[in-house]
């Protein structure tokens, strides 16, 4: 093998790594086709790593997973800080550069590898219940976010005091699901207990907020299977 080839394969078992850290599972062709390699190949790097002593473990049928806290590095993110780096993403993700976006996001991985398997899961949830808009002109504020990330990951209920466009303000319990941007507003989808359908909450409008100790069940569908269902 070359030294060309042999550096391709360090620089793809490392970058496997990444992988296999920054997801709970992932398949040999999911990796085939991102390195541009063939599934034959993902078994020998994956063998390889194996033999190295790396905890992969196959799912039959399904795919590798690594050891939960395999190899934590030193620095380590508190919830809120892996939040904040996701809300960055999804902005990022918005830019026209697509070398920007391709760097980001492959640093994106790299931290989302640090984290351990249950924090990892949350980000990854609120990667995809986070939904932005370019919003350059967004003039209202929110003080909000950091604690509505958490509770949308943790299942926790909201008590919120609530204006409307009235200004009539309503106490609501409401059940956290997703958070959008529009052209001016930052936007919460949740349920409400109170009127016993999903609504949408300017988050500028919320005139007090209390996540609760209390949990709900997650409403088992996707931001993109909310929007086809109710619109």
């Amino acid at each position: 093998m070359s030294q060309t080839n042999d550096t391709k394969r360090i620089t793809r078992l490392t970058a496997i790594l990444t992988q296999l850290q920054t997801k709970s599972l992932i398949t040999s062709s999911e990796l085939a086709e991102k390195f541009g390699v063939s599934n034959r190949t993902i078994y020998r790097d994956i063998k390889t790593l194996e033999c190295a002593g790396v905890p992969i473990y196959t799912e039959e049928g399904k795919g590798y997973t690594i050891m939960d806290g395999y190899k934590i590095p030193p620095i380590m993110f508190t919830e809120c800080q892996a939040n904040a780096l996701i809300l960055a993403e999804q902005l990022v993700l918005k830019s026209k550069d697509n070398s920007f976006i391709k760097d980001y996001t492959e640093a994106i991985d790299k931290i989302k590898a640090v984290l351990k398997q249950l924090d990892k899961d949350k980000v990854n949830l609120l990667s995809a219940r986070t939904r932005i808009k370019q919003n350059y002109h967004l003039k209202n504020n929110s003080n909000y976010i950091s604690q509505l990330q958490q509770a949308i990951t943790n299942y926790c209920l909201v008590k919120i005091n609530y204006s409307n466009e009235q200004k009539k303000t309503t106490q609501r319990t409401i059940e956290p699901f997703a958070l959008i941007s529009t052209t001016e507003n930052w936007l919460l989808i949740a349920w409400c207990r109170l009127r016993k359908a999903f609504r949408y909450f300017r988050l500028d409008r919320i005139i007090h907020l209390q996540i609760l100790d209390s949990k709900f069940s997650p409403h088992n569908m996707t931001l993109q299977e909310y929007f086809d269902r109710f619109h």
